[in-house]
């Protein structure tokens, strides 16, 4: 007789799949997000202290653009170009283009279980009997045997075994982004502020000859300093002899940017401002 029972232990199944569950997912593809949006951030920063550091000044609680000065020659004048620093230099603006997370978990368990019993009983009996006689001519004889065995055999094996695999792949690509809206309108005005002056500053007149109609007779002014900023405050009149004329020979009106000028008695006047100066001719 034999007997032979198989059962497998499902106690690594059990437990790869409870490694399985236990796996940090939030944690796995969380962090690499987290620590991009951190990257962002910081380049975000980088971009701010960049613009508040090399571009722009505080004057007054306000913030000033820099603008860079050179010196060049323009119709035989010494003439100044002013740049806003920021049109001349690129501006970081690192950007996290594309997050790719790629991430894989590799489970396996194995188990088997082996209990054999093998028993097999043997039994044998014999039964004899020898002996020998005589009794006129006839013998007799008689024998007697007895053999029992027994034998039982078992064996059993068990293995189990399991392993979990964890492998986890980020790439992160960045490069410099679109410039906001907001900016590249700052850089549009900026550019537009781009300007070329004379070292020793612009006069200009409207009309430099101009006749009395009726009572009076008008004309407009304006000075630009060499910094390139309308400075109407620095605009005087005078008479040919330098002497600075009264409001009833001439009466100046400031506004943005420049003075209107009305002239009420004829003669040779001179507008001047800064180192510049020209001849206004009123006649009768």
């Amino acid at each position: 007789m034999s007997k032979v029972e198989n059962n497998i232990d499902t106690t690594p199944s059990s437990v790869a799949t409870n490694a399985l569950q236990a796996i940090p997912f939030g944690q796995i593809i969380g962090g690499p997000l987290s620590a991009c949006v951190d990257a962002q951030r910081e380049a975000a920063l980088t971009t701010v202290n960049f613009i508040n550091e090399i571009g722009l000044t505080d004057k007054d609680g306000n913030k000033e653009a820099v603008y860079v000065k050179f010196l060049y020659r323009r119709n035989g004048k010494s003439t100044t170009l002013t740049v806003p620093l920021l049109t001349m230099v690129p501006i970081p603006y690192l950007a996290i283009k594309d997050i790719s997370i790629a991430f894989k978990a590799n489970i396996s368990a194995s188990a088997s279980t082996s209990n054999s019993v093998k028993q097999s009983d043997s039994t044998s009996f014999g039964f004899g009997f020898s002996g020998g006689f005589n009794i006129g001519i006839a013998r007799a004889s008689a024998s007697f045997n007895a053999n029992i065995s027994s034998k039982k055999d078992s064996t059993a094996t068990r293995d189990s075994k399991y392993s979990v695999e964890y492998t986890m792949d980020v790439n992160v690509s960045a490069g410099q982004d679109d410039m906001p809206a907001g900016m590249a309108k700052v850089l549009e005005l900026l550019n537009e502020s781009v300007d070329t002056v004379d070292t020793n500053g612009e006069l200009q007149i409207a009309n430099s000859q101009i006749a009395l109609n009726g009572a009076s007779a008008g004309t407009y002014v304006t000075y630009k300093n060499p910094d390139g900023y309308y400075d109407p405050k620095e605009i005087k009149i005078t008479d040919s002899k330098g002497t600075t004329v009264s409001d009833s020979a001439c009466k100046v009106t400031i506004d943005d940017p420049g003075a209107v000028c009305m002239f009420y008695k004829a003669g040779t006047y001179m507008a001047k401002a800064g180192e510049k100066e020209m001849v206004i001719y009123v006649s009768e």
